[in-house]
């Protein structure tokens, strides 16, 4: 890294020098009795490889871009210096309006990971933070920075991404842990748990279809902590199992309320520990808090981690087909960096997959993630599955997963863990970042055929949710009309019409428009009719009624990917 200053449009970054008067003064003022003081010693990992891979000026214009992200979300509440080649020294007197320390501190953490566009490159970074106070720990400027720096150290040995607050005990890892396990024992009782919601967006156009539960701990002392920091703890002491009947009542009990409210039409997932899945109870007690909350099972997805499914396996496959039987959704967390092996997904009534958010990182510029995540989203298409892509930040992300077909997004681009209310009004709104989905957006036109009026309007009403332009038509020469004025790519017909069976006119359809891909759907079963419009290619599927309303929409998802899928071979 050069020693050029770094600029943005309007300023300069200053470098912390040894002894620099604005920090002195303030450490000065919390020692006589005035406002007392955090200070935030902030490391970016793996930043020399921004030089050397994208050129010095460019890292010097992504330190000033972060410098000035920092201080714009901290406006005036605090000072952001540089430090060394990568580093930031923030500090922040501690008034009364001021969040905790570790809260603040996690903010700042979670800014660095956001999106970093620094023309021609966009930049996916991230960093660990250390945290020591004003007087609490040191009564002059150089100590402090010292403590702020051994609390950094240890932040990089528990594995980075985190961040963490200078104790006495020479900022031990064992001593951090000695105090989380001697508070979150008591975190039920004191109610000092939270949970947070992150929606789950349609691939299709951005219609919120979900939210997950995602749990938080404030901390009396070490403020607010994500699962990351404590759930090890929890899990050695055994609590796990309280804290997860916890998050599963709470976030049935708001799903209850979101339902109450009109919102009937999405999912809540929630996480689950190994430790409650090898409890002989957890079917009952799963069965037992979705009867308590009246919410139907089909609105609840278990999140389960790849590592659960190397433990006792014949009981946890018991309890998995319990559970679907149900009707719950369970989906394979964080996929690709467990340890299972690929048959557990044949083994296993997995129904969901979500991609982790490492490989969608840097998938669109990265060979490796993105052949990797490519292969996931394949492979769960030909085992029946819907691909979930966690932490989407970007639109150079979203571009990427949507020409290879996920299903679901996740991530901050569509939101940041936020609280109930404010899911709430995200549910009301419906569609999140339209204009993300507006540019380069496919077609996906739904022509339905039915001449009995109250199925038609049932097939409308089914297909409405899943984001497709439906067209509909109560007879043949209706249908004929909208095909010759628009580009339909699924067709779904009734069988048995009064002026012409479904098969019949799918075999026209298949003349005039043979791109289109034809479903029959009807209440009653020629074999021999039906067998000869599929060997002539006149049908894709033939289906039943009376229908399953997610096989249906399964089928329909399934036609529109096999049309995609032509279209990209065709071209």
């Amino acid at each position: 890294m050069n020693n050029a200053s770094l600029l943005t449009a309007t300023e300069q970054v200053e470098r912390l020098g040894a002894d620099n008067p604005a920090l002195r003064a303030l450490v000065n003022d919390a020692c006589q009795g005035g406002t007392p003081l955090m200070l935030l010693h902030l490391d970016i990992d793996h930043f020399a490889s921004v030089n050397e891979n994208m050129s010095d000026a460019i890292g010097d214009m992504a330190l000033a871009l972060i410098a000035q992200r920092l201080r714009n979300h901290l406006g005036h509440r605090g000072q952001v210096w540089r430090h060394g080649s990568d580093e930031m020294i923030i500090a922040i007197p501690r008034t009364p309006t001021t969040p905790a320390p570790m809260v603040l501190a996690e903010e700042l953490r979670l800014q660095l990971e956001l999106p970093l566009p620094v023309l021609p490159y966009t930049l996916f970074l991230s960093g660990k933070i250390g945290v020591a106070l004003c007087p609490e720990h040191a009564r002059n400027t150089s100590t402090l920075l010292d403590m702020a720096e051994s609390a950094l150290m240890v932040a990089a040995r528990e594995g980075g991404n985190i961040v963490h607050l200078y104790n006495d005990h020479g900022s031990s890892g064992a001593h951090l842990e000695n105090t989380i396990a001697r508070q979150i024992i008591d975190a039920i009782p004191n109610n000092e748990l939270r949970l947070r919601y992150q929606p789950l967006v349609s691939a299709h156009d951005g219609r919120v279809i979900g939210m997950e539960a995602l749990l938080r701990w404030q901390s009396p002392t070490l403020g607010m902590m994500v699962p990351e920091r404590f759930m090890r703890t929890a899990e050695r002491l055994g609590v796990i199992i309280q804290i997860g009947a916890w998050v599963i009542d709470g976030a049935l009990h708001q799903a209850r309320q979101w339902r109450n409210q009109g919102f009937d039409d999405f999912t809540i997932a929630v996480n689950v520990s190994t430790l409650q899945l090898l409890r002989p109870s957890f079917y009952n007690e799963v069965i037992s808090a979705l009867q308590l909350a009246g919410v139907p099972p089909q609105t609840l997805t278990l999140e389960i981690n790849e590592s659960a499914l190397t433990n006792n396996v014949a009981f946890v496959h018991e309890t998995l087909t319990k559970l679907r039987a149900e009707g719950i959704s369970l989906s394979l967390d964080n996929f690709g960096t467990g340890d299972s092996s690929l048959s557990a997904l044949v083994r296993y009534p997995v129904d969901k997959l979500k991609i982790d958010r490492s490989f969608i990182k840097t998938a669109p510029v990265g060979n490796r993630e993105a052949a990797i995540s490519r292969t996931i989203i394949a492979m769960g298409h030909q085992l029946g599955m819907t691909v979930i892509a966690n932490g989407v930040e970007s639109q150079a992300q979203l571009g990427f997963l949507r020409r290879n077909d996920c299903d679901v997004f996740q991530g901050y681009m569509f939101g940041e863990p936020m609280s109930a209310d404010a899911a709430g009004m995200t549910l009301r709104r419906r569609y999140l970042r339209p204009d993300a989905f507006a540019e380069n957006r496919p077609d996906r036109t739904l022509l339905l055929l039915d001449d009995e009026e109250n199925v038609l309007r049932s097939l409308v009403r089914l297909f409405r949710r899943d984001g497709y332009r439906i067209l509909a038509a109560g007879n043949v020469r209706d249908a004929f009309d909208l095909l010759a004025v628009n580009d339909v790519q699924v067709i779904l017909s009734d069988q048995r019409m009064s002026d012409m069976s479904g098969t019949e006119f799918l075999g026209r359809v298949k003349m005039l428009y043979p791109g289109t891909i034809r479903l029959v759907l009807s209440g009653y079963t020629d074999l021999n009719t039906v067998t000869e419009a599929i060997n002539r290619g006149a049908i894709y599927r033939f289906l039943t009624k009376p229908w399953n309303d997610d096989e249906l929409r399964e089928h329909i998802r399934q036609a529109f990917r096999t049309h995609e899928e032509q279209r990209r071979a065709s071209s």
